[in-house]
């Protein structure tokens, strides 16, 4: 089955629990139609660059996906009906990468940043 990522900010004003039962709801939608999460992270709240529909912070979560297309659509399908979340994006890959995401690496594990030019 194809490999997704999906990225997801859901409303500042919803508690970490219901933040995090999002990823839980979407993941029963996806395993109802064939698919399955690999690994979820919740990034926490976090300041957005600009104003979405009035807020200015969001809850972050991240879900590495095992799922036919048509679980997929059905999933991004349903996260634009539901009220809570805000904005979603969705990349197929190739391969998942192995270990956290950058976003929950700390600073010391990443790699060395690369000399600005001048």
């Amino acid at each position: 089955m194809p490999l997704y990522e999906h990225v997801f900010i859901s409303r500042q004003d919803l508690s970490n629990a219901q933040a995090e039962g999002l990823i839980e709801h979407f993941g029963t939608v996806l395993s109802d139609n064939g698919g399955k999460i690999v690994e979820s992270e919740y990034w926490g709240v976090k300041t957005m660059a600009y104003k979405i529909n009035k807020n200015r912070k969001g809850h972050y979560a991240f879900l590495k996906t095992d799922a036919p297309a048509a679980a997929v659509q059905e999933m991004e399908r349903l996260m634009r009906l539901h009220d809570d979340v805000m904005r979603i994006l969705t990349v197929k890959v190739d391969a998942h990468e192995e270990g956290p995401s950058v976003q929950m690496q700390k600073r010391e594990e990443r790699g060395e940043r690369r000399e600005r030019r001048a």
